[in-house]
């Protein structure tokens, strides 16, 4: 029997991570379908997820009736449901856990968006939502400001297993990187487990192109346009040259002699938003060795129909990277204004979402009532 393309990307060393959560998809054994016939192998959440879920969920109704009969505020319910679902998709995912030895069947919950500028408010939720969630399958996403670094480092030195989420820029990876790193640092000197800590960095896809191939298309020389839609698989695939470079380096290695694990790049942000490209793009072309891509169900189902694995499609691809964006540089696209572009975009519609996910729980709070 032939392997399928989601089977044949997962023997390539690639893992498949679910980007949706809901409570329905845990209920109806669908997320547990996924794993089995999918090759799914964990799940990441973010506001924008549960406000949708939430918006048309009927299995929410007994809960928020709970809640709304104990008085709850509207913070306290998002809290207690969300956290309930990514308990239960924890539980789902523990034996793929298991048998990964603790790299994959992990499940993602975010601090609430609005503290992406605030360091000790970060630490503090970081905690709460890790005490809360209380699985050891759990990851807590933080985003990666300026501000999130400090808090990356302070959670990853508490033992707790971090998501890093918004990544556009090679820079801040780098940073991100080093914050990671001495997490370890002062995990190890309180005399943690450091193999029980575990970290991925997020670094986003399609939204690069979206961005950069606006911009192309204002200046609209023939130059330009032939650039469009090649940035986002650029900028990951030098990620992962700086992944192999950094965790090659004499500071990591000290610290995966020691135990502790590499944190691996994720590929985010892969559904494909120009419909003149091909749907499985951002999954075909950002094979590699030890990196976990995290698809909406429809790019999932266009991988598994018709994705061609052809094996590493990274590693191989560095200078003809760097030559895309030596040449966007020469057309007078500004990297580094992009990616301060897309990171506060990406924070501010995260905030948009978790108010619209508020709303949808406060309503839902006052009609139980």
């Amino acid at each position: 029997m032939t392997s399928s393309p989601t089977a044949a990307l997962s023997e390539a060393g690639v893992s498949i991570w679910l980007d949706d959560l809901s409570r329905e998809r845990i209920a109806s054994g669908d997320l547990a379908r996924l794993i089995a016939e999918r090759d799914v192998v964990g799940v990441t959440t973010n506001p924008t997820i549960f406000a949708g879920a939430l918006a048309k969920g009927e299995r929410y109704d007994d809960q928020v009736h709970e809640l709304a009969a104990a008085g709850a505020d509207v913070d306290t319910a998002v809290f207690e449901i969300t956290t309930d679902d990514v308990r239960d998709a924890a539980d789902v995912f523990r034996p793929v856990y298991d048998r990964s030895s603790g790299f994959d069947g992990r499940v993602s919950i975010e601090v609430a968006p609005g503290l992406a500028r605030d360091t000790a408010g970060t630490i503090a939720e970081a905690k709460t939502l890790w005490a809360k969630v209380d699985r050891p399958n759990a990851m807590i996403k933080i985003p990666a400001t300026v501000e999130g670094l400090d808090a990356i480092t302070e959670a990853i030195g508490s033992g707790i297993s971090v998501n890093v989420t918004l990544i556009f820029s090679l820079d801040r990876y780098r940073q991100v990187i080093e914050a990671y790193l001495a997490g370890l640092e002062q995990a190890k000197a309180a005399g943690l487990d450091l193999s029980t800590i575990h970290s991925v960095a997020s670094f986003f896809v399609s939204r690069v192109d979206t961005e950069i191939d606006k911009r192309l298309v204002a200046i609209g020389t023939d130059e330009a346009l032939a650039l469009k839609s090649k940035a986002g698989v650029a900028n990951a695939r030098l990620a992962y040259e700086l992944f192999e470079q950094e965790f090659g380096g004499e500071r990591a290695s000290a610290l995966l002699a020691a135990g502790a694990n590499r944190q691996r790049p994720l590929w985010a942000s892969t559904g494909v938003k120009d419909p003149a490209l091909p749907d499985t793009l951002y999954v075909t072309e950002l094979v590699a060795p030890g990196v976990v891509n995290t698809m909406p169900e429809k790019t999932l189902e266009a991988t598994f129909d018709h994705g061609v694995i052809t094996g590493d499609t990274v590693t191989g691809a560095y200078t003809q990277a760097a030559e895309v964006l030596d040449a966007l540089a020469g057309v007078g696209v500004d990297y580094d204004d992009v990616t301060l572009v897309l990171e506060n975009e990406g924070v501010d519609k995260f905030i948009v979402s978790w108010n619209e996910l508020l709303d949808t729980v406060r309503g839902a709070l006052e009609a139980a009532r």
